[in-house]
């Protein structure tokens, strides 16, 4: 499964929902979207400041994260940012990778 960290901003309307439904209301609603397509809830958090919560979930891959991504953005009660999470591993991994690449100008 892929880690990924969805950033979400409540619109006006968005907010009025949090309100008259609750934070705990909100995460179900999270959890659900996200086990329809295969998905499951590590932690959310709801946030002060830049932005209003933060979800990271196990996903089988990219697609089933844009696909919960494009259902929830479409809504129109928030907009979401995506974020693939990556570990330390997989890091490890592509660090090791040989890549040939010229950078602009060069």
């Amino acid at each position: 499964m892929a880690k990924f960290l969805f950033i979400g901003n409540y619109t006006a309307e968005g907010a009025r929902g949090v309100i008259k439904d609750g934070g705990s209301k909100r995460r179900a609603a999270g959890e659900a979207v996200l086990r329809s397509v295969g998905g499951s809830v590590e932690a959310f958090y709801f946030a002060f400041g830049a932005d209003d919560f933060y979800l990271i979930a196990d996903m089988p891959d990219s697609a089933s994260a844009a696909a919960a991504s494009m259902v929830v953005a479409a809504s129109g009660a928030l907009s979401l940012k995506t974020v693939v999470l990556l570990t330390p591993e997989e890091i490890d991994a592509a660090a090791g990778m040989s890549v040939s690449y010229t950078p602009p100008g060069g």
